[in-house]
């Protein structure tokens, strides 16, 4: 009996991985979401009997389809496919419905695991030329932004997981955005270039063919609740902001440039941080920018804590001389 799947997750990259990591005889039609307002007419037309679902999503994420689905009592049986792995996220997709939990880059064996577990395959129920995948809509040739957005995806999951286990919080992760822009429009670009004032941490990092520089944007009233988050007594002086500050970029740049590396297979040494700045508009803070007309491949991620007035961007920055082997080896990974 054929089982109607349906893979929900706004990267084509993402898409075709999972389509890719279901067992090969398996009787299955496969279609695709690239959201959760596009999953759920195609849920409620009885399109996917099993649903795998990724969680950051624009339009709709993957809370909002789960809290759709129990509302109207959906037919549907979710596994959540995602790179937010914080401890909570998987208690709270538990909690709404989910019958599991798989974290990305997806894995093969442990897909068809999970699947017999639950009695949804056998292994040979079916000769493998009967079963049937509809090949991905977007047939469109690959893109090197959609690439790279779904491995900082991964990577910044794995950083929210490390800050939400040493504060006790969760982590808010958006969707992380990815474009080529000039240095001297970069702060112009920033989400986060409003009227508040930020402290800003550099630090460079270098690779086998790739390099950068990441950049922490803590805004300044982030810095009472954060100190309290990490047991400060006292955050009035400079000395102890910069403590904070060096204790963020120390979590979220190690966490999120090795996660870069590792699913690129390469290793990213970084350089010693250094403060850029303290209380001061995104501006001034990247104004050595300002004057450089150099293209730079940028990773825009906010982070906020939930329940929390902390609020920081993760800023990466690779030069325009990495993309030839960022496109080399982000296309190997969608073979």
């Amino acid at each position: 009996m054929t089982t109607r799947v349906l893979i929900c997750d706004d990267s084509g990259m993402a898409r075709k991985q999972m389509a890719r990591a279901l067992p090969g005889d398996w009787d299955k039609v496969v279609t695709f979401a690239e959201h959760g307002l596009d999953a759920l007419p195609k849920l409620r037309a009885g399109e996917g009997e099993i649903l795998f679902l990724d969680l950051n999503m624009p339009e709709l994420d993957g809370y909002g389809v789960l809290e759709t689905i129990q509302r109207e009592d959906l037919p549907v049986m979710t596994i959540v496919v995602s790179g937010d792995i914080q401890p909570q996220a998987r208690a709270r997709v538990k909690k709404m419905g989910a019958i599991d939990f798989i974290k990305k880059p997806t894995d093969s064996v442990l897909v068809a695991t999970l699947l017999r577990d639950y009695g949804i395959y056998q292994p040979a129920e079916t000769d493998p030329e009967s079963s049937m995948t509809v090949p991905a809509p977007d047939a469109s040739p690959p893109q090197l932004n959609d690439y790279l957005q779904e491995v900082a995806n991964v990577a910044m999951g794995r950083a929210a997981d490390l800050l939400a286990r040493l504060l006790d919080v969760f982590i808010t992760l958006p969707v992380p955005r990815v474009a080529m822009i000039a240095r001297s429009e970069l702060s112009m670009a920033l989400s986060a270039a409003d009227e508040q004032t930020y402290s800003a941490v550099c630090q460079g990092f270098t690779g086998s063919g790739v390099a950068g520089e990441a950049l922490l944007l803590f805004s300044d009233s982030s810095f009472d609740d954060m100190a309290r988050l990490l047991h400060y007594s006292d955050i009035s002086s400079d000395a102890l902001e910069v403590e904070v500050l060096m204790d963020m970029s120390s979590i979220l740049f190690g966490a999120f440039i090795k996660g870069v590396g590792d699913q690129l297979d390469l290793k990213l040494g970084l350089s010693h941080p250094t403060v850029l700045g303290q209380h001061r508009q995104i501006s001034d803070l990247l104004q050595h920018h300002s004057q450089q007309a150099e293209q730079l491949l940028a990773i825009e991620i906010r982070y906020t804590v939930e329940d929390h007035a902390i609020e920081c961007d993760l800023l990466v920055l690779l030069t325009e001389e990495s993309i030839p082997f960022l496109e080399t080896n982000l296309l190997y990974l969608a073979e």
